[in-house]
């Protein structure tokens, strides 16, 4: 006797249907499971949004500077007597002021007079041997910026002055 080939046929039809519903359900399961893994390990936006809103007006501050673009200011030239030495010497300097945000330029701009007022009494009580070296002329440009920065007001905030940047420098 031969067996039928439609009953051998719906045993293997049978076991086809079983693999394919079981290969479905696996994907199902690990991509489930990869979900909720990354859903846990990052978490949602809006505990991103809870945290920012805590956080110290400091650092929105600083977030805030990282973007912000860099301005320039040029300060116009000085020509300034130096401490005697070695007979008369001058000085004659040009330079920029690096700053962050167009608020800080505009703050300058309206108080350049008391910038170069600052910057002269400064530059009036230097010697030509303290900043003819690389590292003297580092040091005035520090100094600079720090008297920039000092408020302009009693009771005002200090300029965010990033860099003093030479465009002229000339010692005779």
């Amino acid at each position: 006797m031969k067996a039928d080939p439609k009953a051998e046929a719906a045993p293997a039809a049978g076991s086809k249907k079983k693999l394919m519903i079981m290969a479905i359900a696996g994907v199902l399961v690990l991509g489930g499971g990869a979900g909720a893994g990354w859903f846990f390990l990052h978490g949602s936006g809006d505990a991103d949004t809870a945290h920012a809103e805590d956080a110290p007006a400091k650092k929105k501050k600083k977030k805030d500077k990282e973007h912000a673009k860099a301005e320039y200011v040029p300060v116009e030239s000085f020509t300034v007597n130096l401490q005697p030495e070695n007979g008369d010497q001058y000085l004659q300097i040009q330079f920029t002021l690096q700053v962050e945000g167009p608020e800080q330029v505009a703050l300058l701009k309206d108080n350049m007079a008391k910038v170069r007022s600052r910057v002269l009494l400064l530059l009036s009580g230097k010697k030509a041997s303290e900043i003819n070296t690389v590292a003297g002329k580092q040091q005035l440009a520090a100094e600079i910026k720090a008297v920039v920065q000092e408020p302009f007001d009693e009771g005002g905030d200090d300029q965010d002055v990033s860099d003093v940047l030479f465009t002229s420098f000339i010692i005779q």
